[in-house]
């Protein structure tokens, strides 16, 4: 599949709304019950853009495909060089590389930054993002079994991580 990675514009908010609220609806990647609002998106983008990245992959036609974002892990200035990341890749286009290139390009980016640590919370039955993260030398550090609770059900998180 063609693809592009690049950084996330004001542009790209809409769709990276979209992409985020269908995983928040038919997912238990996203942990909320509710979608993202406009101005909640909107919020959360300045705030990433300002100091950490959020990247898009892009397609042929400029379609937002998936997109990869990293930001504080905890607010004490001693976790100042541990981030935590995201990444999330449209339904109809997972499986074709995407989640790898913007996994990829977002640690290159954080270690750009002088970064040291890059942590991911994942629910413990995405096999798919277990995998993901492993691939790219992400190891299992914790896991909190039914920490969370979604579409009635008990959530199990894992916390992964890579030193940069």
């Amino acid at each position: 599949m063609n693809f592009t990675i690049e950084a996330a514009t004001k542009a790209d908010i809409p769709a990276i709304a979209a992409i985020l609220n269908d995983a928040v609806l038919n997912s238990v990647a996203a942990w909320r019950e509710a979608p993202v609002t406009e101005e909640e998106i909107t919020a959360w983008f300045e705030g990433r853009t300002r100091d950490f990245a959020v990247l898009v992959a892009k397609g042929g036609d400029g379609a937002v495909l998936g997109y990869a974002s990293y930001g504080p892990f905890r607010a004490y200035s001693g976790y100042r060089q541990t981030v935590e990341h995201s990444v999330y890749v449209r339904g109809d286009v997972r499986g074709r590389g995407i989640g790898t290139s913007l996994l990829a390009r977002l640690v290159e980016r954080a270690r750009s930054q002088g970064l040291h640590v890059m942590v991911g919370a994942l629910e413990a039955g995405n096999t798919a993002s277990l995998k993901l993260h492993a691939a790219h030398g992400f190891v299992e550090t914790a896991r909190m079994p039914e920490v969370g609770r979604k579409f009635g059900r008990w959530l199990t998180l894992v916390f992964v991580q890579k030193i940069l």
